[in-house]
């Protein structure tokens, strides 16, 4: 967070940012701007004679107030260096490289050489082993290993191939192999690392609507106070007209009044927040190509999930052998692994496990064994092994009842019954039979089980505790897809999705006013993602799916979604947070200032000087530099975001009031207090 290397260039932007210009983008804080130049000029001004407090004083609250507005300064600075480094990682992965653009969508086709500037929208260029991918686009033909590490930062490649879901190349990635003909899908400046580079730098952040709608909250707070402070001088100087006692307050205390009271904290901080919520879903390798995706993120009360590498692990494992009426199970699992040993399937895979841990079965002499092996195919839809004398074979069930009846074996009652058990679990049958001579029998039954992954079903009970709703989406039928949804916890589910009935779905939940955040990475996602208030592409997927999305996994992994959500609170946790403590962090500094300012005109206000200040100048000067202080004291909260807490919208508020409110409050009175005593130990007022 405190990288020197970001932590400079910081320091010199937070004096740039100080052109009026840039002052004037944040309302709160161009009114502490205004306030240090104003002070500065009544330090001249009493430099020249004219004093209305004395000059040192004055300094003080001038040199103070200008630090205020600096730090404000370097918390937003140091949000967008941080963020400027990560845009500088995915700057290194653009090349300025020839191309080969072909004058036909054919490898064979007359190439002409240009460089990847020149590549316009439509060009369609041969990529071959070693080449480096000059522009963004779909692969037209052809099939080859691509290394994304420069993207993703994963270093094992990918397969592009022309067709399906994963037929978008990015520019600045490396094909490893074979050679591919793709279809430029971009001009210069638009490519996908342009668009990323300009995000995560910031240049392009639009304020969010919650951050908007906070920004007129401030304001209107700031201009209520504004006004109020303005009222005190006439006050004052009646008061010392009619009394014939005590001091007209003075321009400097009312400035340094106004600043301490207005939100000059979240004020500071406000702009910071926004970018380092951009800057943790980078951290995550998640892109986002809005400000508002992030802020809506924190918003969503409806998750799409799809089943399949979401919500499963996406390989069916074995998860039991149920043997048929005769036949024990520990000689189904030996004729079902010896099926198995040559299946590099993860299923095949699996059994062979399965088998190991409950009956120990290993170690097998493949070269005693005189083992023919046979491939599953479409057309059999089944597997085997022909041993001397014997053939093991495992399949879909009415495949291997075919091949037992047709050998004149039965195939038992049981044995459809317990198929048809597997199958309402929502699980995927394998049937095993066993052939020696002219005696055929169906073994039993290996249940192969889509794994609901570790853990799931905690997080989806975190999330409906904030009141988000998850839905599966899945192409299977409703009774696997209802067994399925009951093991992982999910509140609903789509069977048998297609590409209209999502887009019927996320439109009727928005009729209902509710935010939904899906994933997608094919081209039928692609209006889906489109109607979606979060849509996360996978970089793996098509062109459209990213163009339709406004964020873009770099690890294409569906999982990331409930991450991503959870980056979205936390950036909202955070904004409520530092806006609750720095409004109610005011209160202590309204202690300070008014009886300081105002006690020889009014003596009652005595009773307000619950600190016992040293002096009514330490008093004053003691807050503003508490005000200073603070802002720098927050900027790692505010970068790193509060701690992300799954609660409901009403628990988090009563959080928030107890911790960040009362804590406002209590805060600053020992602080200020510390600070007056220091003052008065060095003798500074």
């Amino acid at each position: 967070m405190f990288d020197p290397a970001i932590v400079r260039p910081a320091l010199v932007d937070s004096f740039r940012k100080l052109a009026p210009r840039t002052q004037l983008r944040n309302p709160v804080m161009f009114c502490v701007y205004i306030g240090s130049i104003l002070t500065t000029i009544l330090w001249l001004a009493a430099l020249g004679g004219q004093a209305e407090a004395p000059a040192g004083f004055i300094l003080a609250i001038a040199l103070w107030l200008w630090f205020t507005v600096l730090f404000a300064n370097f918390a937003e600075a140091l949000a967008e260096g941080r963020s400027k480094a990560q845009a500088a990682s995915l700057r290194s992965a653009k090349h300025n490289v020839v191309a080969k653009k072909l004058n036909a969508p054919h490898p064979k086709a007359p190439i002409q050489i240009v460089a990847s500037t020149d590549l316009r929208k439509g060009d369609v260029v041969l990529i071959e082993t070693g080449d480096v991918v000059p522009a963004d686009g779909e692969v037209i033909e052809g099939v080859a290993s691509v290394d994304e590490s420069a993207i993703t930062g994963e270093s094992a490649p990918v397969i592009r191939e022309s067709g399906g879901d994963f037929s978008s190349v990015t520019g600045g990635t490396r094909v490893l192999s074979d050679w591919i003909v793709v279809r430029v899908s971009v001009n210069p400046g638009e490519a996908f690392l342009d668009r990323m580079i300009a995000m995560v730098e910031g240049a392009k952040r639009q304020k969010t609507p919650n951050e908007i709608a906070l920004t007129i909250l401030l304001v209107a707070l700031t201009l209520v106070l504004l006004f109020a402070t303005a009222t005190l001088l006439p006050f004052s100087m009646f008061s010392v007209q009619t009394m014939k006692a005590g001091h007209v307050v003075t321009i400097t205390a009312l400035v340094a009044l106004l600043v301490c009271l207005i939100p000059t904290t979240i004020g500071g901080l406000l702009s910071a927040i926004g970018v380092a919520g951009m800057s943790r879903m980078m951290q995550a390798n998640v892109i986002a190509t809005s400000g508002r995706a992030v802020e809506a993120a924190g918003d969503v009360d409806v998750l799409l999930l799809d089943k399949t590498g979401t919500i499963t692990l996406g390989n069916r494992q074995a998860s039991a052998f149920m043997p048929g009426p005769w036949t024990s199970e520990q000689e189904l699992a030996d004729a079902a692994q010896l099926s198995s040993l040559a299946d590099e399937t993860p299923e095949g895979r699996s059994i062979v496990v399965l088998a190991k841990q409950r009956f120990n079965l290993r170690e097998r002499d493949m070269g005693s064994l005189h083992a023919t092996f046979l491939a599953f195919s479409a057309q059999s839809r089944m597997s085997g092994v022909d041993l001397p004398g014997r053939e093991i074979r495992k399949g879909a069930a009415d495949s291997v009842k075919q091949y037992v009846e047709s050998h004149g074996g039965r195939f038992p009652a049981e044995l459809d019954a317990a198929v048809a058990d597997v199958a309402r679990r929502g699980s995927t049958p394998l049937v095993v039979a066993d052939r020696q001579g002219d005696v055929v029998r169906a073994l039993g039954v290996v249940e192969l089980k889509d794994i609901v992954k570790g853990g799931i079903k905690e997080r989806f009970a975190e999330l409906r505790k904030m009141g988000i709703k998850t839905v599966m989406i899945t192409g299977d039928n409703r009774l696997t897809a209802a067994a399925i949804a009951a093991e992982a916890g999910v509140d609903d589910f789509l069977a048998e999705a297609t590409p209209e009935a999502k887009l019927s779905m996320i439109r009727s939940h928005q009729g209902e006013g509710r935010l939904v955040a899906m994933t997608g990475d094919g081209t039928n996602d692609a209006p889906a993602l489109a109607q979606a208030d979060v849509a996360v592409a996978m970089n793996s997927g098509t062109q459209a799916a990213k163009e339709a999305g406004n964020m873009v996994d770099l690890d294409s992994n569906p999982t990331k979604l409930i991450e991503i959500v959870e980056i979205g609170k936390q950036m909202l946790m955070t904004r409520g947070s530092l806006t609750t403590f720095s409004i109610a962090n005011d209160v202590a500094k309204y202690f300070a200032i008014i009886p300081a300012a105002f006690a020889t005109t009014y003596p009652q206000l005595r009773v307000l000087d619950v600190m016992h200040l040293n002096s009514p100048s330490s008093a004053i000067l003691s807050a503003v530099i508490f005000n200073a202080l603070i802002i720098v004291a927050l900027i790692p909260l505010a970068l790193k975001g509060v701690k992300y807490r799954a609660l409901g919208a009403a628990s988090l508020l009563r959080r928030n009031l107890l911790i960040y409110g009362l804590g406002g409050i209590l805060l600053p009175f020992p602080f200020i207090k510390l600070i007056d005593v220091i003052l008065k130990a060095f003798g500074w007022v």
